[in-house]
């Protein structure tokens, strides 16, 4: 009896790759798609690990915050971060990347939200904390959706733009914190999250070719690929 299509796609690894016609090639419109919304996902988990700092002073005149109450509005976001990277990679194995990706995505555009609209320093500390949560979904599932939709030839370009938009947008962080200070409040380096929370959802969850891919993708390889991507 001959496996259906789909099941021969996910007999193959991550590692290995398929067709040029059933994987996405880096050039492609497609690929550029599900790249860009991978990238406007972690980099905005990037931007809050500093763009909190530029705005602790601003902050603690504005709650009446000591010291050590601002190096935890700082340190509970990267503690929960740091913690639970590698608990959220094995979620995106188990329960799918683009699933695991789109919860994590919402759950830190929420969590901004609220610290925006923090009354006194431990709810902002609080709110960092679940906001680090949502960061480490994003952060492996991400990864694991462009090792599973790109071509085998093209995932180390696509993991090195994806790496390198990134680690980019956290060097520009402080001083799009300056501007948002100068211009505004606070509350605005927050708030500058939704914009971008959103652009990747709605890349990442529409009707796009690109994302009908990447769930393509989870059901034919996630269920067979069980190492984590390294």
């Amino acid at each position: 009896m001959t496996p259906e299509p789909r099941a021969q796609l996910g007999d193959q690894g991550p590692a290995g790759g398929s067709g040029p016609g059933e994987l996405l090639p880096y050039r492609s419109a497609q690929g550029r798609w599900v790249l860009a919304a991978m990238i406007l996902g972690t980099s905005v988990a990037g931007i809050d690990s500093t763009v909190v700092v530029v705005a602790l002073p601003t902050i603690g005149r504005n709650l009446h915050a000591g010291f050590q109450d601002l190096q935890w509005t700082v340190t509970s976001y990267t503690l929960t971060l740091a913690a639970l990277l590698l608990l959220a990679g094995s979620l995106s194995d188990r329960w799918g990347r683009r699933r695991v990706f789109l919860a994590g995505l919402g759950w830190f555009t929420l969590a901004s939200v609220l610290c925006a609209a923090a009354p006194g320093i431990g709810w902002l500390i609080a709110t960092r904390a679940v906001q680090g949560v949502g960061g480490a979904l994003m952060t492996p599932a991400s990864l694991a959706i462009i090792e599973a939709a790109f071509q085998a030839a093209d995932r180390t370009r696509a993991i090195g733009t994806w790496a390198g938009f990134s680690g980019v947008s956290a060097a520009i962080a402080p001083f799009a914190g300056g501007w948002l200070l100068e211009a505004g409040s606070w509350r605005w380096i927050f708030l500058i999250n939704v914009p971008g929370g959103r652009g990747g959802r709605s890349q990442a969850s529409g009707r796009s070719l690109a994302a009908d891919v990447v769930k393509e993708n989870e059901m034919t390889l996630g269920n067979n690929f069980a190492a984590p991507v390294r």
